[in-house]
């Protein structure tokens, strides 16, 4: 089974949870807004610590290091199979100086051109109903998870 790691970044603002979520980038998605938006995080390395992937994938895709006090959540399987293991974390970012690490692909398909595109094309602020409809529906339930934590505290 493949696995990822990621960052759920989010503040606490005018009593309101928020959550930093990214777009990916590339052509497939370049007009898709609803349930295309994810946590950061990506494939663990050989013999990487799960969190210290997390934590790395945050940097390449968003181009800030973060670090503080991380909340473990529970993991998720995504639609394609992949475990995603995943961390909250309380922090504030400007998600208008996003900047992504890049991939090659072949575009347009079946050209023989193959182009560069950064993985990831922007970052944004959510509340808890905008991000529902903007994440892709297997991670809403790490939003969820981080609700109900932060009202027990």
């Amino acid at each position: 089974m493949r696995v990822s790691a990621g960052i759920l970044l989010f503040r606490d603002t005018n009593k309101e949870l928020e959550f930093f979520l990214i777009h990916p980038g590339g052509p497939i998605f370049a007009k898709k807004e609803f349930g295309v938006w994810s946590v950061p995080k990506g494939e663990l390395d050989k013999d990487e610590e799960p969190l210290e992937a997390a934590i790395r994938e945050f940097e390449e895709e968003v181009g800030t290091k973060v670090n503080g006090d991380f909340i473990e959540l529970d993991y998720i399987i995504q639609k394609g199979g992949k475990k995603v293991l995943c961390w909250a974390l309380e922090g504030n970012i400007d998600a208008s100086i996003v900047k992504s690490n890049t991939f090659e692909m072949e575009w347009p398909p079946k050209s023989g051109k193959f182009q560069n595109f950064v993985e990831v094309d922007r970052g944004e602020w959510f509340n808890y109903e905008n991000a529902c409809k903007a994440i892709k529906d297997r991670q809403i339930p790490l939003l969820d998870q981080l609700v109900a934590i932060r009202a027990r505290q």
